[in-house]
């Protein structure tokens, strides 16, 4: 790695860019674990982070699995929730306003079944005033394919972004699924298909069972592993997607301390996000810029991305 750079106790540049949006910090809410925002108000200022990325949002309102939909692990936890949420005609009347009012950056992960549906979400939230970018979960199953997920086919996952880009004047942010064999040609195919940035990694599939009622501990069986114990992996492809694509590559997996997210912009992510580890420490967040700028004025880092390695 080369060297930090060599202006002595300058505040270091935090903002970084994704597409046309400028975020203050590279420190964003990841979605699923911070609700639409208000859930944590008590504990946490939204409008200190970079930006949030709201739970998923779909056409309709979605229940949910049956419980149990959370399982702990070592290291890590099991979730099954089955992106419950409100729908996104409730999100703009009942939630997006309070974000909007305490001038959040707001953005927005966006899911469905078909093609069709994703278009019709960009389409619809791109008017709303509050709304900054959109997230894209391609870890959905496609109905009209057999229910194959996006993310693992390189050319579904191009279409659907190709779809929302289409529909959007908004920074299109692809989330990426770690339940691949190659990552890299997901991530370059959604670049090619116009993708402002690519955030990765989502959750791990995995289960656990109960060996006293001998069945599994999730309603569902399955469920999205997070936490501490992905984040190697996290790690890995990060630094492969990194090398693979042009457009800012955003961090997610198992980052609950300043140490891991600068693994990660090491690694070559332009952000972070973090998630689970807001479910034991609403705070770590915070903990975490701020243990990221301690570093980097000590260290002589004037920016995010001269953190990387190999950055001149």
């Amino acid at each position: 790695m080369n060297g930090p750079e060599t202006s002595l106790n300058t505040t270091p540049d935090l903002q970084i860019r994704i597409g046309s949006l400028e975020l203050d910090n590279p420190v964003m809410l990841a979605s699923g674990t911070c609700g639409y925002g208000s859930e944590l108000a008590d504990l946490l200022d939204p409008g200190g982070m970079g930006a949030i990325v709201v739970k998923g949002i779909s056409l309709e309102p979605r229940r949910g699995n049956r419980p149990p939909r959370l399982a702990e692990t070592p290291c890590g936890l099991l979730n099954a929730i089955g992106l419950e949420n409100v729908g996104v005609e409730a999100f703009i009347s009942q939630k997006l306003p309070w974000l909007r009012d305490r001038g959040v950056t707001t953005i927005v992960n966006i899911l469905g079944s078909s093609g069709d549906e994703y278009e019709a979400l960009a389409k619809r939230l791109s008017g709303c005033e509050g709304v900054h970018g959109l997230e894209i979960n391609i870890s959905c199953p496609n109905v009209k394919a057999g229910g194959v997920a996006f993310g693992t086919d390189p050319k579904q996952a191009a279409e659907v972004t190709k779809r929302v880009v289409s529909a959007t004047d908004l920074p299109v942010i692809v989330k990426l699924s770690p339940n691949v064999t190659d990552i890299c040609t997901i991530a370059t195919a959604v670049e090619e298909a116009g993708a402002s940035a690519v955030s990765l990694i989502n959750t791990l599939l995995g289960m656990a069972i109960d060996i006293h009622k001998k069945r599994p501990v999730l309603g569902n069986v399955f469920g999205g592993l997070s936490g501490p114990a992905i984040k190697p992996v996290a790690l890995r492809m990060v630094w492969q997607v990194a090398r693979c694509v042009n457009i800012p590559v955003i961090g997610i997996g198992g980052i609950s301390t300043a140490s891991d997210a600068l693994e990660f912009f090491m690694a070559g992510a332009a952000a972070i996000q973090i998630g689970t580890a807001t479910l034991v420490d609403p705070g770590a967040p915070v903990k975490v810029l701020e243990g990221v700028v301690d570093f980097m004025q000590k260290n002589n880092y004037l920016s995010v991305k001269a953190l990387s390695i190999g950055s001149s």
